[in-house]
């Protein structure tokens, strides 16, 4: 919940001009009511947008929800779903990220299926555990194939915000787990699923990061509200 008119416009001026020199793929997911400055600013650019969040439903009685529809009006192709704040400040259960995933995905978006582990869950042993049930939650739901349109980011949530990042070494640990998971399913699928680190990237250690066999990108935070810090990440990734 960051930004306004003016900061954004300096912001999403300072990525157009900088993203032409960045081999990689750029999205940023913005709060509702800036979506349309968003898409009037970066339409015809190299950078795709998208939301933070989405309602399950479709329409109806559900005074201040966002549709899915309402998103692909405003030219977005991607939505996060169940990031971690969502979880446990807002009490999204993993049943109702499922169906967040499903109407993102039936109205055309691309969710960016966010799971992770608080620090008491990593320090009990129970890192693989809860994001395999988090992954499963939706697959179960939606069916394997529908991973096939999706991005999964792992985000532990001990390190989002908090300066703490997880070493290089940890977070391949879980995002080999997390593609493991999706190879019992379907192989050819777990080999082509994109899976981002989230948290606390930043150009320090971007690179190394990214160097990891299963990570294959970053969902990005604190460091994306500053341009700079932003594009050296992505010249990281590319």
């Amino acid at each position: 919940m960051h930004g306004n008119l003016q900061s954004n416009a300096a912001l999403l001026e300072r990525l157009k001009s900088g993203v032409s020199s960045v081999g990689c793929e750029v999205a940023i997911c913005a709060p509702y009511p800036y979506l349309a400055q968003v898409q009037s600013e970066l339409e015809g650019t190299l950078i795709s947008w998208g939301a933070q969040s989405l309602s399950e439903h479709e329409s109806g009685a559900y005074t201040g929800e966002v549709s899915a529809s309402m998103l692909v009006d405003f030219g977005c192709r991607y939505v996060l779903v169940g990031h971690s704040e969502r979880r446990s400040l807002f009490g999204e259960s993993d049943v109702t990220v499922a169906a967040k995933f499903v109407a993102a995905q039936k109205a055309g978006l691309v969710p960016v299926l966010c799971v992770g582990e608080t620090l008491v869950e990593r320090e009990s042993g129970q890192t693989v555990t809860v994001v395999a049930r988090q992954l499963d939650a939706v697959v179960g739901f939606a069916g394997v194939e529908a991973l096939s349109a999706a991005v999964v980011a792992y985000e532990p949530v001990w390190a989002i915000g908090t300066g703490l990042t997880a070493t290089p070494g940890q977070a391949q640990e879980v995002h080999a787990a997390l593609r493991a998971l999706v190879a019992g399913r379907k192989m050819e699928l777990a080999a082509g699923l994109r899976i981002l680190y989230g948290g606390s990237v930043k150009p320090q250690n971007a690179a190394e990061l990214f160097a990891q066999p299963d990570i294959d990108g970053g969902l990005i935070g604190g460091a994306a509200l500053v341009a700079d810090d932003f594009l050296a990440i992505c010249q990281a990734a590319s």
